[in-house]
Parts: structure tokens; sequence; C-alpha cells
């Protein structure tokens, strides 16, 4: 603004009232009354811009800086605050911020506009109170649209910035964040819980599919066993001795039996072929009787030719062969036959356990291979069984529902919270409001009757306002500048009180010309009173921001404001380090 050609200084904690009147110079001073635009006003802006980085008004940041000097702009803010030392620093061209806490500056992490979000949010938490806030009980000026004036959801945004209410919707901000995280955490648990429950299912499905291959492989492993068992049990108590004894009894039965059947095949062909001799042999004879007889042997007719004889003579030589044959075969018939009766019936053949010779003889190396069979059959393991046990012992993970159970327990109880913080029937903001407005009520009534309006203003349970005179309800705007003026103050006042005892005192009150339009002199008189009180008996420093000349007699502080040649300075004794 216009401090720009050295850096001032002003103390705040002086436990008293200051009273601030301008000199401007470079419109005739005191001779001709100039005591506007000299830079009263700047202290306030710059003790705002210092800890919020804005003006009281919506002046721009840069119509901030001396337009003369038009760089350099730096205000520096130092106080305490529950027994620890701040130091706030803030610039334009160039864009500057630093912050100290206890000595320490803290990381500012985005200089992009000379402050970081980050690091103001911080301050604004640490100083417990918002712009707007104040603006109505640190820093009262005409340039802040009064609290009556405000619309409704305006006006309720500060009585329950006042009353703890938005600590309670902060409260409940943190707590949303936080009930998202848990409710994102739930989610994320239901996700991996859901993720182990079908996995489990897949290698569930493949133990079963394991189980049962492992089923397969025991029933045919145990039919094994019992067929070698079997088998061993009827090799093992074969006496191989008469096993071999009925083999060779049994060769003989078949040598004996072969035999029989060859013998017995020559005698039926020695006996058919007597039937055909002896059949012969009576042909020859009825033949050779015919040619005895000169008869023919075929046709019956007489032979009387030389070829008779011949023919007769063959047929006696054919019949004697033909005897000697039947003799002849007849021997080796009887040969056969006492052959046959000799040889006798070969009865029925031994029973034996193998089919030859050869296996009996081989039986204990039968024995011993089924004994090895069925030990290597026994100490089989079950190739599934291990599979199955590393799936279930290490594959399928327990489901474990401890986390999800708490976080269930800690969500119900997030939610619980945060009906009570938000619920506009919460027995919380209920008691909170019962609690302070009662207060805030009678400290307004209170200032409203010092300061001299008879006018009856009282805050509703819904947080509205009602103002009445006389038993007539009115509204703001029904009141003149000065009772308007006496309301702005009394409610400013009346909410410091509110917020001192809530959170913490504060030494520093700024009235900036609001006593100056508009107020009777019985109006200043009491203000003044008012502001003397406070000043004195609660060790605030209270600064009064006037036109009025008068009021310099009544007061044991005056801070002179000089403008001259652009530039204004501040009559102070503070060293300037």
């Amino acid at each position: 603004m216009s401090v720009g050609n050295a850096t001032q200084a002003v103390q705040f904690d002086r436990r008293d009232l200051t009273l601030v009147l301008g000199q401007n110079l470079d419109l005739g001073g005191d001779d001709t009354g100039a005591r506007n635009g000299t830079g009263k006003t700047t202290i306030i802006n710059a003790l705002s811009y210092a800890l919020y980085g804005a003006a009281l008004t919506n002046i721009k940041k840069d119509n901030l800086i001396n337009k003369t000097n038009g760089k350099n702009m730096l205000v520096t803010i130092e106080f305490e605050k529950d027994g620890t030392d701040y130091r706030i620093e803030r610039g334009r061209k160039p864009n500057t911020m630093a912050f100290y806490v206890g000595g320490q500056e803290q990381q500012i992490t985005d200089e992009s506009q000379g402050d970081s979000r980050e690091t103001q949010a911080e301050i604004e938490r640490m100083l417990g109170m918002s712009h707007d806030m104040f603006k109505h009980i640190v820093a009262l000026n005409t340039y802040t649209e009064p609290f009556l004036a405000l619309k409704a959801n305006d006006q309720r945004t500060i009585i329950e910035q006042l009353l703890g209410i938005t600590m309670l919707s902060e409260k409940a901000d943190a707590l949303k964040e936080q009930l998202k995280a848990t409710r994102d955490a739930i989610t994320q648990e239901e996700y991996r819980i859901k993720a182990v429950s079908d996995a489990n299912a897949r290698i569930q499905e493949q133990i079963e599919a394991t189980r049962r291959r492992q089923t397969l492989w025991t029933t045919k492993h145990t039919n094994e066993i019992q067929e070698l068992q079997k088998a061993l049990e009827v090799v093992g108590d074969l006496d191989i001795e008469q096993e071999l004894a009925n083999h060779n009894l049994l060769d003989e039965h078949n040598t004996k039996t072969n035999k029989i059947r060859e013998i017995t095949k020559w005698k039926v062909a020695c006996e058919s072929d007597q039937v055909r001799l002896l059949k012969q042999l009576d042909k020859l004879k009825s033949e050779i009787e015919k040619l005895e007889k000169h008869e023919c042997y075929a046709c019956g007719q007489a032979i009387h030719d030389n070829k008779h004889e011949q023919v007769l003579e063959e047929k006696r030589n054919t019949l004697k062969e033909t005897s000697l044959q039947y003799v002849s075969n007849q021997s080796q018939l009887e040969e056969h036959i006492d052959t046959l009766s000799e040889l006798g019936d070969p009865g029925s053949p031994p029973k034996v356990f193998y089919d030859n010779k050869e296996d009996a003889i081989n039986h204990r190396n039968t024995v011993a291979n089924l004994k090895q069979k069925l030990e290597t059959k026994q100490a089989e393991a079950d190739p599934y069984a291990e599979q199955i046990r590393e799936m279930e012992t290490q594959a399928l993970e327990e489901i474990n529902y401890d986390l999800i159970n708490e976080l269930a327990n800690v969500r119900e109880h997030q939610e619980f919270l945060l009906k009570l913080l938000t619920n506009k029937d919460s027995f919380i903001r209920k008691r909170i409001i019962d609690q302070n407005l009662s207060y805030l009520n009678a400290r307004l009534s209170q200032y409203l009757d010092r300061i001299g309006l008879p006018h009856t203003v009282k805050f509703q349970n819904d947080l509205t306002v009602s103002i009445e005179e006389l038993g007539r309800e009115l509204d703001f705007d029904n009141l003149s500048r000065g009772e308007r003026n006496r309301l702005i103050l009394s409610l400013s006042w009346a909410f410091r009180d509110v917020w001192e005892s809530l959170y913490q005192p504060i030494n520093l009150l700024f009235i900036d010309e609001v006593i100056d339009t508009g107020m009777d002199s019985s109006g200043v008189e009491n203000s003044l009173a008012i502001l003397k009180k406070m000043s004195r008996e609660g060790n605030r420093s209270v600064w009064l921001v006037s036109h009025k000349d008068e009021l310099a007699g009544r007061v044991n502080n005056v801070l002179n404001v000089v403008k001259e040649n652009g530039f204004t300075s501040y009559n102070t004794d503070v060293e300037i380090v």
C-alpha cells in the first residue's frame, strides 16, 4: 500500500487502548483535517495478509504492493500461542513465504505463488480461526459485510464456526476420509478373501480329482496284492515232490494211453483186413469151384478152352496168397489183442498243478518270484498321497476373517460417529448449541445494554437471529446506521467472548472506523468505555482506528500515521531489526 520507502514496525502487545489517527501531509495535514488515505487500515491489512495471505477486502495481492517501489513487499509477524513462538514472513515480487515454529523454519513444498497451500492450512489449523472469523472478532472494520447482512447460510457458517459445530464438520470430513479408507480396506480384504477362496476352490477341485485317481490306484493295487497273495497261497501249499511224481505218472499214463490208442488203431485195422480177406477167400473158393466145373465164375457158362486151366491156376494161387495173408493178419491181430490185454486199462490221469513238468521243476523260482512281486507291490508308495498332503498343507490357504471383522466393527463405529457429527438432530450438536447459545445471548444482551441499544437481539436454537423492539419484530435493515453499528460492535464482542471461553484468549482487537459514522455521542462514549474496560480488565491490546481528533485526549496512547511524499510512517519506538 502506502508503506514502501522504509520498513515500519508496530508492537501490538501493549495491554492498553491505542487510538490510531492519520495525518496526510501530502493533502495539508492537521491544518486541513486531511486524515484519509494515510495508511491506518494498512496496519490491519498487513496483519491479515501475514496470517492468511489475503487482505481484509478483495484487494488483489499485487495491488497490495507499493506503487512507487513496485516490488519487494514483505510483511513479518511474530506471535506466541500455547507457549510456542511463531514467525511468518510473506511477500510479493518476489513471492516469498517462511513459517517458523520455535525458531525452526518449516519446509515449504510449493513456492509457485510465494506460499504453500499445505503450509497455509497448517497455519490456520494452528490459529484455530478462519479468515472470516478473524474479520468478525479480531479486525472489525467497515469493509467487512456485517454479520446480520450476510445470507442465512453464511450466518450459520460463522455461528457454527464460533460454537465449534464447524469443528464437528471438520472432524466429520476427516472421519469420512477414515471411513472411506476403512471401506476401501474392507473391499480390498473382501477381494483378498474371495481370491483366496477361489484359489482354494480350484485347489480343492484338484485335490478331489487327485483323490479319485488315488482311489482307482488303491483299488487296483489292493486287487493285485490279493491276487499275488492267493497265487502264493496256492503254490505255497503245493507238495512239489508229489507234483513231480504226478507228472512222471502222467507221462507214463500218457505214454500207455498213446500206445493203447495206437495198438487199438492197428487192431481195428487188422480186424477190418480179416473181414475183407475172409470175404475175398470165400469169393475165391466160390470162383474156383465154378472153374473146376468148367463154368465161368463171372457169367456161369461152360469153359472148355485152354485158358480155363490158366484162370483156374491163377485163382488157386490167389487163394493161396490170400489164405497166407489171412493167417498172417490173424497172427498180428492176436498179438495186438494180447498186447492190449497186457497193457490193461490206463485209468484216470493223475492231477497236476502245472501244465508241464518244466514249470513244476521251476516251482521254487515261481514261489520266489511271487514273493518278490508281493513284497514289491506291498512296498509301492501311494503316488498321490504326498501330492494331496502338499496341496492341503501348503497350497490351501486358511481364510482368516479377523481383519475384516475388525474393519467391519471400525466401520460400524465410524458410521455411528459420523451420524453423531452430521445429523442435525444429534444430541452432540444440540448439546453444543444449548450450552453455548445461552452464553452468547447473555453476553450479547449485556453489550447491547452497555452500548445503549434498546433492542432485543437473540439467537434461536436453529441459529437464526431475531431482532425485536417493544415487541415488534425487525430486520437488520430496519435499524439506523448508528443502531446497526452498535449492534455490529455488540455482536463482535459477544462472539469474541464465546470464542475465548471455548478456545483461547486473544490479546488483540481492532475497531476500524466503526464508531466514526452514524454513531451519536452517547454511542461513542459507551463504545469507548467498553473498549477501555476490555483493555484494562482483559489485558488486551485494543486499537481504535478513527478520524475523531477529540478522542486523542481520552486515551493514553496514540499512534500517529503520517503520510508524506507518498509514503506512510508510524510514530512508534519499535526498533527495526
